[in-house]
């Protein structure tokens, strides 16, 4: 993840968060938790502002958060009133500690080159038959936007990525479109995928 896209977030953490706060996310939501086991142990991985692992909390799931802004992270922090670390994917290093794991519009923001070692470190830190949610803006470039670095995502280039990936089942992919108002014409890649029980 660019110091670039870290440094705006450190930045516009503020703005980022009234953004996003009220988004309506339960249908993404009823996709995901009900592949977690119940009370299971929940990593949100580039948390944010914490919206989502707060949500996941208030269901009677673990949760456990990380974000590589320290100034969202705080944030979260606070909203979930446990600890959130200041760490980026390529720094994950856990072996078979989750049942599931959120990656919601976070993973868009790793270069495409990082990408099958990224999936590989998520891959190690889910438990056997753990869930994995994810979404990429739609499209087939990189590109920068206002100090921020996207890798945009479409299913071909996912499998291309997912084939480099040992252990992760594809299970699910489908496209929505953005919420906010102002970004109704963008769309969203979405995915499920599950770690192999052998």
């Amino acid at each position: 993840m660019s110091v670039e896209t870290i440094d705006y977030y450190n930045n516009n953490a503020e703005s980022f968060v009234t953004s996003t706060e009220q988004l309506d996310m339960s249908a993404l939501y009823a996709e995901f938790l009900p592949r977690v086991i119940a009370g299971g142990h929940i990593l949100d991985a580039g948390c944010g502002s914490g919206r989502d692992a707060w949500h996941f909390k208030q269901q009677g799931f673990t949760v456990s958060a990380f974000d590589a802004s320290n100034e969202m992270a705080n944030i979260a922090s606070q909203r979930l009133g446990q600890p959130v670390q200041t760490l980026t994917f390529e720094q994950l290093n856990e072996q078979n500690k989750y049942d599931g794991i959120w990656c919601c519009a976070s993973l868009l923001h790793v270069a495409r080159q990082q990408l099958p070692a990224v999936f590989t470190r998520l891959q190690q830190a889910m438990k056997p038959g753990a869930v994995l949610y994810l979404s990429f803006k739609y499209g087939d470039g990189e590109r920068e936007v206002n100090g921020r670095r996207f890798t945009d995502m479409n299913e071909v280039q996912l499998a291309a990525v997912l084939s480099d990936v040992a252990g992760l089942i594809l299970n699910k992919v489908w496209l929505t479109k953005d919420q906010r108002k102002e970004r109704s014409d963008e769309t969203w890649l979405n995915a499920l995928m599950s770690k192999d029980t052998e």
